[in-house]
């Protein structure tokens, strides 16, 4: 991947803003278990950074999704995984398919204002019974006239609390899985919509829902694209945010590295530092060198998926090696700090808890190795798209 000079000023930026914006208020944002993202979201609109890839027509910049990315790996440098995980729900999770497929209006109403950060909204896809199986979704709409009426329940939904808006995957026909189901654009101040707060054991300034729908009526206009094409529109969108965790990762995993080489080079154990010892330098050196690596794999995927090839087998891989090598680093890192890194308060326990998400959320690592053997041509039959 060749970066520009505008790749670099787009990084400095994202930076600059992470460590005077954010940084100073993570320890507050993580002891409320939410932080105020129509706040931050604001922020991030008025620098034009939550919609970087979308037309400007719509108050984004028109840039290629590479920047998006240079802006994903820029948020690692905010000191707890649960900000930038919600931020990148706006950016990358919850909008592509409405820029993509959605109507005119529906851009006009609910796009334009997530780029410039005056709503927040989040994603609708996983249930109580259905998480990475997003076939088996149970949510469904029916046709009323002129209105959805929306009945079900979804899970683990990030900005759920705050949100203004979701972008819901339900069931709104009668067919075949994978071809009845439809993105709806939902209000979330409508009749009808509870939300309860899930607790969780990492990730805590990014608020987490389940929401109950019961009877909510939204009007038949807010689906985004043709009817029975929501699957294939979230696979779509998958891609992306599959790419977007895999390009968040590489900061973090290089400042866990860069604070334990700190740490381990001042702490005295027997007359001499942690780091003098070859076990701790040659392991980080290998975690540096695997970092490096994935560093590549998910630059060569995002070169390949702006030069509009289909990069489903990359995305999944970067993404599976990204979790796998989140929670190495920190466990690694951790054994290094000592005591200090079983205190809660420790840079490299608050990665230890907030990394564990990466290889469940956005599809498990066995469905990354489920969709990476359907590509290998090594197992027969239906696999998950």
């Amino acid at each position: 991947m060749q970066f520009t000079e505008q790749h670099t000023q787009l990084r400095e930026t994202v930076t600059r803003f992470c460590q005077k914006e954010l940084n100073p208020h993570v320890a507050e944002w993580e002891a409320a278990e939410q932080f105020p993202s129509h706040r931050v979201f604001k922020q991030l609109g008025d620098l034009g950074l939550l919609g970087i890839k979308y037309d400007p027509a719509y108050g984004g910049l028109g840039l290629d999704f590479s920047y998006s990315m240079v802006m994903a790996e820029a948020l690692g440098e905010i000191n707890c995984g649960g900000v930038p995980m919600a931020i990148g729900v706006q950016t990358d999770m919850c909008t592509p398919a409405l820029a993509r497929f959605g109507s005119e209006e529906l851009k006009r109403e609910w796009l334009a204002p997530s780029i410039a950060g005056d709503v927040v909204g989040c994603i609708g896809v996983s249930e109580p019974g259905a998480g990475s199986d997003v076939a088996a979704i149970t949510t469904r709409a029916r046709a009323d006239g002129d209105e959805w009426v929306i009945d079900g329940a979804k899970m683990w939904i990030t900005n759920g609390l705050q949100a203004d808006w979701c972008c819901l995957l339900v069931n709104t026909g009668d067919g075949p899985a994978h071809k009845n189901k439809s993105l709806i654009v939902v209000p979330m101040d409508r009749p009808g919509i509870t939300k309860q707060k899930i607790h969780k054991i990492g990730m805590h300034s990014s608020d987490t829902a389940q929401l109950f729908f019961d009877g909510v009526r939204v009007p038949r206009r807010h689906t985004i694209g043709a009817e029975g094409q929501g699957f294939m529109f979230q696979m779509m969108q998958f891609q992306e945010e599959r790419l977007w965790g895999a390009a968040a990762a590489l900061r973090t995993l290089d400042r866990l590295i860069d604070q334990t080489i700190a740490y381990a080079r001042e702490r005295q154990v027997f007359g001499r530092s942690v780091l003098a010892n070859q076990v701790v330098h040659f392991r980080l050196a290998e975690l540096r060198t695997e970092v490096e690596a994935l560093r590549a794999l998910t630059w060569c995927a995002v070169e390949r998926y702006v030069g509009g090839e289909d990069v489903t087998r990359l995305a999944s891989m970067a993404k599976l090696k990204a979790g796998r090598l989140t929670r190495e680093v920190a466990d690694a890192c951790l054994q290094y700090w000592g005591g200090m890194g079983f205190t809660r308060d420790n840079p490299i326990s608050q990665a230890y808890r907030d990394g564990r998400l990466s290889s469940i959320g956005a599809g498990a690592d066995e469905i990354m190795l489920t969709i990476i053997c359907k590509h290998e041509g090594t197992l027969p039959g239906r696999l998950p798209a």
